[in-house]
């Protein structure tokens, strides 16, 4: 079974803006309004809006119904013994054409205990062009107060007391489950995440949200802020959570490593069989496969390569995003 190359998959009209540099980076020309975000090998749905947000096969097909149709062709026997037919892994690309809203995502055991998802939402960004991003809070918060900034949207005090932190290309940032964060205007980014659609929303002034309704999901910020970490980190504790400048290795902390792997790619690089997404960065970007001539995979380009293809070689600049291991 070949790679499949993946044309850009971005629902429409999203809370926030973005989409150009996406477009961009694909060479596709002008991008739709609100299309911030491109869900690359996509087995997940936008909450409560599905197929939104899913991929689609050249054949039709969802890749859902076509994994869980034949879930070892595509993920492997030792993955389906461990994870069934659940990819574990949701990539997306995005665009951050304004900050995005300061918010949070759940654990597993709460999303499991109050909305009945099968993961949590821990993620990590590759950063592909630089700017800043907000990460935790810089002191210990009660949840009175962190309801209060919510309810009058003092935004530019709950900013103030989150890290304020410079990102370049080739930064690497785990965010684990309930740390607060915010994504700066004008940052690019390749995402990996666990492959749920769950955020709990402080800010909503200034987006096409409607916070109050819409920003707890469902549960009213009284549960819902219970999934958010209060603690403060310190500066040494959330520069644990980023790898500066990775080349040729693991992008990710240990942290990251039950929920997802993101390898970077600069030369050339042996991978064996099994479910990936490559993200092809550089102009010359070869996937070798077995004794076949190697495929070329131009600048960003996004494919999915199924576990039945075998083991695989990268060479060029490249990312692998990667479920975790069985």
């Amino acid at each position: 079974m070949k790679p499949i190359r993946l044309p850009a998959n971005q629902p429409p009209a999203r809370f926030y803006q973005g989409g150009e540099r996406i477009a961009e980076f694909r060479g596709e020309g002008k991008a739709q309004p609100n299309t911030p975000e491109d869900w690359v090998g996509s087995t997940t749905s936008v909450r409560n809006c599905a197929p939104e947000g899913m991929t689609r096969l050249p054949d039709g097909r969802l890749l859902e119904d076509a994994v869980n149709s034949d879930p070892e062709l595509w993920l492997g026997p030792e993955h389906v013994a461990r994870y069934g037919s659940d990819s574990m892994l949701l990539v997306k690309l995005l665009d951050a054409g304004q900050r995005l809203p300061v918010h949070a995502h759940p654990d597993g055991d709460f999303a499991a205990s109050f909305v009945s998802a099968a993961h949590g939402k821990a993620e990590a960004w590759y950063i592909l062009s630089p700017g800043t991003v907000y990460l935790s809070f810089t002191k210990d918060l009660s949840a009175e107060e962190l309801f209060s900034f919510t309810k009058t949207q003092d935004i530019s005090t709950l900013l103030s007391l989150m890290h304020e932190i410079s990102v370049e290309p080739g930064d690497c940032v785990f965010v684990p489950h309930g740390v607060m964060h915010s994504i700066g205007a004008g940052i690019f980014l390749a995402e990996v995440q666990e492959p749920e659609d769950l955020s709990i929303l402080l800010e909503w002034e200034g987006f096409d949200l409607d916070g109050v309704k819409d920003g707890h999901l469902g549960l009213g910020f009284d549960v819902a802020l219970t999934a958010v970490e209060t603690t403060g980190r310190s500066k040494s504790e959330i520069e644990g959570l980023i790898r500066r400048g990775v080349v040729d290795e693991n992008a990710l902390t240990e942290e990251a490593s039950p929920y997802f792997r993101l390898d970077k790619v600069d030369t050339r690089q042996d991978f064996l069989a099994g479910f990936a997404i490559l993200i092809a960065l550089g102009d010359s970007v070869k996937l070798h496969l077995g004794d076949q001539e190697p495929l070329e995979v131009p600048s960003g380009s996004t494919l999915l390569v199924p576990h039945a293809a075998g083991d695989f070689t990268v060479a060029g600049s490249a990312l692998i995003a990667r479920p975790p291991l069985p």
